[in-house]
């Protein structure tokens, strides 16, 4: 397909979209941070898509495509594949507009996410479990709606989602009292950046959009060094609703027209924003939602003194997720350490570890030994959080002053997944 023929949002269908979506929905917030305007002195601006009816953007779309089919298709019913956010958007509209729908998701979805789908759809919409990826369930999807004769309503390459999207870009336009420096955007099949990234180049082109992906699953920055669509060979799904494998080859083409820059965040950074938006902001985020804050750091420099706003794309987190969160903050931070450390076995060897090698303010939070009767030293699992990340270097000083037999096991992620994971 030539570049001529190639598929970009026009604006009149992007408003088409938002007057399709009054039907259902209110405009969501865009509000100034204090903090965050403070910490990175600029004029910072959430936009909440958080406080979305479904808690996410994905509503936009979801209807924006359903709301569009014939009657014919309609009344064959749908199917969709999503990690969360697009199945709940998918089955309020099969309830709004008495569809019926059948809904594929990975088994490693939070339970919480496939309570709120159930939730959402009612008797409207079935749930099917399969797979441990999105890519997965996507496929088992295809595979459902081709033999049963079902639409498929993907959940980011297509023009009427994208165009859904983008309607978040005409209202941060219509809401902002003033010009617009930075937009950071989450990206994870790209159907969100496409359609704010169109709105922008279209009605304020000074204005670089920035996508942001997780480090563990940057399909889209993967695909643009490769110059074509690349799936990743595997991705970290601990920010599930960006944990994509391919993204779309429709928002691909769209991206590398409006994105100015790709920023790819760690996962142990995201956690980190997670927690201090509950902590300093009141704001509960999913990991997913906290990507564009999170890379507010990579570009500190550039937008001081800026306008600049952050797109909060969803708060469906589950609350049993939150000890693991503060874990890979923690271990991102340089403040838990994991050591298999060999004491010998002997009284006194582990008061001399906590007396003579604990600095004052460390604190062992995992601890794990099992006695060998015949062996001169028995291996002992310890975790151990500082205060400070500077503590780290005193800590392995007397370590090896102490002549403690010791293997440090954060720089061995095989290790680290096998005995910690």
């Amino acid at each position: 397909m030539s570049n001529q023929n190639r598929y970009f949002p026009a604006l009149n269908d992007i408003m088409s979209a938002e007057h399709t979506l009054r039907e259902i929905l209110s405009p969501t917030p865009l509000m100034a941070n204090h903090n965050l305007s403070k910490d990175y002195d600029a004029e910072v601006m959430l936009k909440r898509e958080d406080l979305q009816m479904v808690r996410s953007y994905k509503i936009r779309g979801a209807y924006n495509k359903i709301r569009s089919l014939s009657a014919e298709q309609t009344e064959r019913g749908i199917v969709c594949a999503s990690a969360g956010n697009h199945a709940q958007g998918v089955a309020l509209s099969c309830n709004k507009l008495g569809i019926n729908g059948k809904i594929y998701m990975p088994v490693t979805t939070p339970k919480q996410k496939i309570n709120q789908v159930k939730m959402f759809g009612g008797d409207a919409i079935e749930v099917v479990l399969v797979g441990d990826t999105f890519d997965q369930a996507n496929a088992a999807a295809i595979e459902a709606s081709e033999k049963e004769g079902k639409t498929f309503i993907p959940p980011f390459n297509d023009p009427k989602i994208i165009e859904g999207q983008g309607t978040v870009g005409l209202e941060i336009l219509q809401q902002s009292p003033v010009a617009i420096d930075y937009i950071f955007v989450p990206i994870g099949g790209g159907g969100l950046a496409s359609g704010i990234g169109a709105v922008y180049k279209q009605m304020s082109p000074s204005t670089k959009i920035i996508g942001v992906e997780p480090a563990g699953a940057a399909g889209m920055k993967h695909s643009f060094e490769c110059g074509k669509v690349t799936a990743l060979d595997q991705v970290d799904k601990f920010v599930d609703g960006a944990a994509v494998q391919r993204v779309g080859d429709i928002t691909f083409d769209i991206c590398r027209e409006v994105l100015d820059d790709i920023i790819t965040v760690p996962e142990g950074k995201v956690c980190s924003t997670i927690l201090n938006l509950y902590n300093f902001n009141a704001i509960v985020v999913e990991p997913a939602g906290a990507l564009s804050i999170s890379a507010l750091d990579y570009y500190r420099e550039q937008i001081k003194g800026k306008n600049v706003v952050c797109v909060v794309s969803g708060s469906n987190n589950d609350i049993v997720r939150m000890e693991d969160i503060k874990e890979r903050s923690l271990l991102y931070e340089g403040l838990k350490h994991y050591f298999v450390v060999r004491f010998p076995q002997r009284a006194g060897a582990l008061q001399n570890f906590v007396s003579n090698v604990l600095g004052p303010h460390d604190d062992i939070t995992y601890f794990e030994y099992k006695k060998k009767t015949n062996r001169e030293k028995g291996p002992v699992l310890i975790g151990i959080e500082l205060q400070n990340p500077a503590d780290f270097k005193g800590l392995t000083e007397r370590m090896k002053r102490d002549n403690i037999d010791y293997e440090y096991l954060n720089d061995n992620p095989n290790l680290f997944e096998f005995l910690i994971g």
